[in-house]
């Protein structure tokens, strides 16, 4: 059946408005260029066509995506097969233009290119055409070449169709007006979605870099948290996916998308943006009695005051007796002076231990220093003084870590900082859940953590997994100068502990453990010493996907 021309031309100029459409919805690269290339050849029904993109040097063209129907031969963009010929160069070896290539001609020139019959050209070079369609049995006929301008009627790239055929005498004929202007239309919107893919791309690697920035300068401000901004998000995006895999338990409908996945990344990075206006004086207090320098030292030096004082007293008692002529027991004295002596030691020893910061500071030794801040000496002054300031043994009792309930509070700002300038950025709908993702990972379950007191029902899954994250992160981690980085299996006993006090989300965990995500984890971030063998059977609180027991 005969195909009337005005029908022929009314369904291309409808495919040519769907594929436009097409085209500004597609965000993967290789596929919007396998679509300018195969919509060309279908409102031109060519056989053949090649799409080259300008290289970044302006001086080749390189073969993107290659396609011949006739020979069954698809090249380059999804197929993953590389296209075996070198780009094309606009600029001969003495730096004259390559005007006798025909697709180097129209980028030079900015012109399209209609050639009726290569065979019979003389103003371009064809011989390399003849000698492939010798080695292939085809030939190739019938060009139409057209050069792909951006916006700002810059050449990007060259699209090239060989061997129109008829529709309905199925032979090769040379591309009409009709089409050659079909084309030019669809290479237009075609440059126009590329470099709107390009823009958006860039914008995307801008904001990624950007981010990273932030969250590699925050690590970078304290030499106790380093890595960390690094690391919770590859864990969250670890747990995420685990979540998203899984085909059991109340989260066996969870889903995201790719952007939300991406929305989720971004989170991840800027999770303790906040900590950026944090005092180093905080962040960096390894130490209880840390400020400029570590106080220790102060107490150290009193000791040794104290010490020259005491002798002091029993040379001065020895001369008084001598004065006198009574009798003193220096024996019994020089003993008292050296169980002094040893005391001064012990206390000492004692209080650079309870300098650090432990996870849970015993009652006897806060009695204890309690009982050093009671003694009494005189300072350089001549003032008779308690041995520790108020500060000094308040600063020593801290039950956990190395911070006062003044600096924990300052810490814990952070996140509040965090939400503040996350809420304050205008986001595009992609990324309106960065504030609440990022937000929500010092939140618990149980409606006892901070900043906002949400519960698990206030809180989104991702926001529920990037809290996990970021407690697992914190107890392996090997840099917190208050404790000791902890096993695999410590670690999970801890976490297992959270869950059974709602403090994180049950199912989450029991994902984190039965798909081993710890080890994945470890395997990348641990140090080989903490990387012990786990016996789920004696996590504390894990609960196995009970169709496997």
């Amino acid at each position: 059946m005969q195909v009337s021309s005005r029908d022929y031309l009314l369904n291309r100029l409808e495919r040519l408005n769907a594929i436009g459409v097409a085209l500004s919805a597609e965000r993967d690269n290789k596929r919007l260029l396998e679509m300018i290339l195969f919509g060309a050849k279908e409102i031109t029904n060519a056989d053949s066509g090649t799409l080259y993109l300008l290289t970044d040097d302006k001086k080749h063209l390189k073969f993107e995506i290659l396609s011949n129907s006739t020979l069954d031969v698809q090249l380059g963009g999804t197929t993953g097969q590389e296209i075996p010929l070198l780009p094309i160069p606009l600029y001969l070896a003495d730096g004259s233009p390559n005007l006798t290539t025909v697709a180097a001609y129209a980028t030079l020139e900015s012109r399209a290119v209609n050639i009726k019959n290569a065979y019979e050209e003389k103003d371009f070079d064809f011989s390399g055409t003849r000698k492939y369609d010798e080695i292939v049995g085809y030939h190739s006929e019938s060009f139409l070449t057209i050069p792909m301008k951006n916006h700002e009627d810059e050449i990007i790239g060259v699209l090239q169709l060989i061997n129109a055929i008829d529709i309905n005498t199925q032979k090769i004929i040379p591309f009409s007006d009709a089409n050659q202007r079909l084309v030019e239309s669809l290479a237009s919107q075609a440059a126009v979605a590329m470099t709107n893919h390009s823009l958006i791309e860039g914008l995307k690697r801008l904001l990624e870099a950007f981010v990273k920035l932030i969250a590699n300068a925050i690590d970078e401000k304290s030499p106790h948290t380093g890595g960390h901004c690094r690391r919770v998000p590859e864990l969250t995006l670890m747990l995420a996916q685990a979540a998203i895999d899984t085909k059991i338990g109340p989260l066996k409908d969870f889903t995201l998308s790719d952007k939300e996945f991406y929305e989720l990344t971004i989170a991840g990075w800027l999770h303790d943006c906040g900590k950026i206006t944090t005092p180093e004086s905080v962040m960096d207090k390894a130490t209880k009695l840390s400020a400029i320098y570590d106080r220790i030292e102060l107490i150290a030096q009193r000791y040794a005051l104290v010490k020259k004082q005491a002798e002091c007293d029993f040379q001065k008692k020895q001369i008084a007796a001598l004065q006198s002529g009574a009798a003193i027991d220096v024996s019994k004295m020089t003993s008292e002076l050296i169980d002094f002596y040893q005391q001064c030691d012990v206390d000492l020893a004692f209080l650079r231990r309870v300098n650090f910061g432990v996870e849970a500071m015993a009652a006897e030794d806060k009695q204890r220093v309690q009982d050093i801040a009671a003694m009494q000496y005189v300072n350089e002054k001549g003032q008779t003084v308690a041995f520790l300031t108020e500060d000094e043994a308040y600063n020593l009792q801290i039950h956990r870590g190395t911070l006062t309930k003044e600096e924990r509070a300052i810490i814990n700002n952070h996140i509040s900082v965090s939400i503040d300038m996350l809420e304050s950025l205008p986001y595009p709908k992609d990324f309106q859940r960065v504030p609440e993702y990022a937000g929500g990972h010092h939140e618990r379950m149980d409606g006892k953590g901070y900043p906002r007191g949400l519960t698990g029902d206030e809180m989104s899954v991702p926001a529920r997994v990037m809290a996990i994250a970021d407690i697992f992160e914190a107890l392996t981690s090997a840099d917190r100068p208050y404790k000791k980085p902890k096993t695999l299996t410590e670690s999970l006993n801890i976490l297992g502990k959270m869950k059974l006090d709602n403090h994180i989300d049950p199912d989450l965990f029991d994902i984190f453990v039965r798909e081993k995500i710890y080890l994945k984890y470890a395997n990348v971030f641990l140090e080989p010493e903490q990387i012990d063998d786990v016996d789920h059977t004696k996590i504390t609180g894990y609960q196995p996907d009970i169709s496997q027991v």
